[in-house]
This record gives C-alpha cells, sequence and structure tokens, in this order.
C-alpha cells in the first residue's frame, strides 16, 4: 500500500465487481476490501449482517479501521467506539439516505468526519412501494385475496388512482419521485416543503409551507410521510392530524417510525376512519409479534426493506466514485449530512 494514497476500507459486504470499479475508477486510493472479515450479506444490499470474529480477526480488523482514511459504510460492528479505533478517519460515505439521528445517537457528530448519504439511491424503489400501496387499496386487492381464498367467484368494483389526491410530507428526493410516478395515473399532488416558492416542483399541484398541514391532510386520499426524523417531525402526526383525514383515506409511511403515533392509527383503522396503511418503518423494530397490525387485513407490512433493491449496491458504488473523485480534486462532495439539520 502507498502511503501517498488515501486508504479507503470497505466496511459493509460489496460484490467484488463494484469494489474492482472502484479501485479502476479511482486508482489514486488503495482500496480495502476484506469480506472474510465482514458478516455475510443475508440478501442483496444487506449493510448490516451480523459479524462473527475470531480474536486474530477482531485484530485485523481493528488494524485495518486503524489504517483508514475513508469508509465505504459505517462500520456496524464498532458503532460504539468507532472514533477511538479510526483514528486516521476523514470520511464516511454511508450506505443509507436516513442517517442523521444515528450520527446524534452515537456522538459521530462530535467529530471532524465528513459524513455523506446515500440520498438518492432508494428514490426509485421507494416511490415504486408507493405506488403499489396506492394500488393495493385502489383496486382493493384485500378483497381479492379474501375471496381467492374462500374459492368465491364473485364480479366487484373498486376505483382508480386517477383524481385522487396524494399528500406529501417531505418533498425531498423520494417524495419528488413519488410524485413523478403519481402523475402517470393521473393523481393530483400536494405536499410541503420549507420554501413554497421553489419553481422544481413540475409534478407537484399545490405547495403548502411546513407548518401548514390541516389544508394537506382534509385534501388526503393518501397520505405519504417521506420526511426526515428530526426534532421537528418528531410525532408530526397524531391522533388530531390523523382526525383530520377524509374517511376512507390511506397513510403510507417510508419516514421513521417516530414521525407517526402508531397506537392512534391503529385506533382509526379499528374504528374505520382509516381504510389502510402501508408501513415500512414503526416505531419499535422489529415489529414486536403481539402487535395488532401484524392481524389487521387492510395494513401492509414492509420489515423496513421498500428501500432496498438488487441495483441498490451499484448505485451506491456510482455515488462513491464521483464523490471520491470530488474529495481528491478538492470539490464540494454530493449529499453531506447537515448534522443540525439531520439530513
Amino acid at each position: 500500500m502507498s502511503p501517498s494514497k488515501p486508504t479507503v476500507l470497505i466496511a459493509s459486504y460489496l460484490e467484488p465487481a463494484l469494489v474492482e470499479q472502484i479501485r479502476r475508477e479511482v486508482p489514486q486510493v488503495d482500496v480495502i476490501n476484506r469480506p472474510d472479515l465482514l458478516g455475510a450479506p443475508r440478501y442483496v444490499a444487506d449493510h448490516s449482517a451480523p459479524t462473527s470474529r475470531t480474536t486474530a480477526q477482531e485484530s485485523e480488523w481493528q488494524a485495518l479501521l486503524a489504517q483508514a482514511d475513508i469508509l465505504f459504510d459505517f462500520d456496524h460492528s464498532h458503532v460504539d467506539d468507532l472514533p477511538q479505533l479510526a483514528t486516521h478517519l476523514k470520511w464516511i460515505q454511508a450506505t443509507s439516505a436516513g442517517i442523521g439521528q444515528f450520527v446524534k445517537q452515537k456522538g459521530y457528530d462530535r467529530t471532524r468526519w465528513i459524513m455523506t448519504t446515500a440520498s438518492g439511491v432508494h428514490a426509485r424503489p421507494l416511490a415504486e412501494f408507493v405506488i403499489m400501496s396506492m394500488l393495493y387499496f385502489a383496486r382493493d386487492f384485500e378483497y381479492l385475496q379474501r375471496e381467492k381464498a374462500a374459492h368465491h367467484w364473485a364480479r366487484n368494483c373498486t376505483t382508480e388512482l386517477a383524481g385522487k389526491t396524494l399528500a406529501i410530507i417531505g418533498l425531498g428526493k423520494i417524495g419528488r419521485e413519488a410524485a413523478r410516478l403519481a402523475k402517470a395515473f393521473d393523481v393530483r399532488v400536494i405536499g410541503n416543503r420549507r420554501h413554497v416558492t421553489d419553481s422544481s416542483m413540475p409534478n407537484v399541484d399545490e405547495l403548502y409551507p411546513p407548518g401548514e398541514l390541516t389544508p394537506l391532510l382534509t385534501q388526503a386520499n393518501y397520505l405519504l410521510l417521506s420526511c426526515p426524523h428530526t426534532p421537528e417531525t418528531e410525532g408530526l402526526i397524531r391522533a388530531e392530524q390523523i382526525a383530520q383525514l377524509p374517511k376512507g383515506a390511506v397513510i403510507i409511511n417510508i419516514a421513521r417510525g417516530a414521525v407517526m403515533d402508531y397506537p392512534a392509527m391503529t385506533t382509526a383503522l379499528h374504528n374505520g376512519h382509516l381504510r389502510g396503511a402501508s408501513l415500512d418503518v414503526f416505531a419499535t423494530e422489529p415489529l414486536p409479534t403481539a402487535d395488532p397490525l401484524w392481524d389487521m387485513p387492510n395494513v401492509i407490512i414492509n420489515p423496513h426493506s421498500a428501500s432496498t433493491a438488487d441495483t441498490e449496491n451499484a448505485k451506491i458504488t456510482r455515488l462513491f466514485c464521483d464523490n471520491l473523485k470530488h474529495y481528491l480534486a478538492g470539490e464540494p462532495l454530493q449529499n453531506v449530512l447537515d448534522v443540525e439539520r439531520y439530513y
């Protein structure tokens, strides 16, 4: 290894072809990839696989951490003592977009590290999950499953998405992609963001400031939560806000569990005020086995995996290679985490 080259340590499993892509595109860095010291992935793009090392392997891994200038992903085997072990670390490229709360909890915001997120990488799969959820309830897939299980044939009538209103809380890259796809179904899209005069919202029919939730909620056939988890958004949707939704509305949460009052939502599902819910995130994860949401046929439960697709690692590698080139050239990096704003 050349002492003149920055050292990149791959901290979660990455396919060999993608590791070689980094080496090929950015030969000015030394790339260390030791999959034998990492957890074996349980599925494609598994960035938090459990790790088991012998004493000798652990010593070897800590020695690699000590010489790393750049990490590809957080080291999930040393989340609490990473600042003490990675003494030369300058930059971490995360594989997730929503890292703000994690960084605060672990005290990484008190380091001098640059941390860049994977913002934008997961926009398409999450937006497709939103469209799937809307179609599920519009076309009453719950009814079809019930009738199939009963081996019963009876014609029925559903509805279509055209003309329905999708209200989006959080028009970042994910929210904007959901709006774009929804427009293909002639859905009316409304939403909120900090700067309502922003002209880069071609697929949003109406914009409201963050503090004006009532006009969003009262018009929503589908309410999409795609905002970051910050002190301002924690507990944003409670019983009062759910009551403002029209009867028969559907909640789709791809933000974080802390953004919504889940007991209040469960009550509204039980009493029929809500038609359904499609949930990728929960207040407690994994969702406890005794939680009533498991047994509700009008609830889609996704184990915090709606963002994960077989294209993920290739997209993150593309972002990382571009950022490495910016880093070496002394140029601004893409997706730098603002630790004060949590995103």
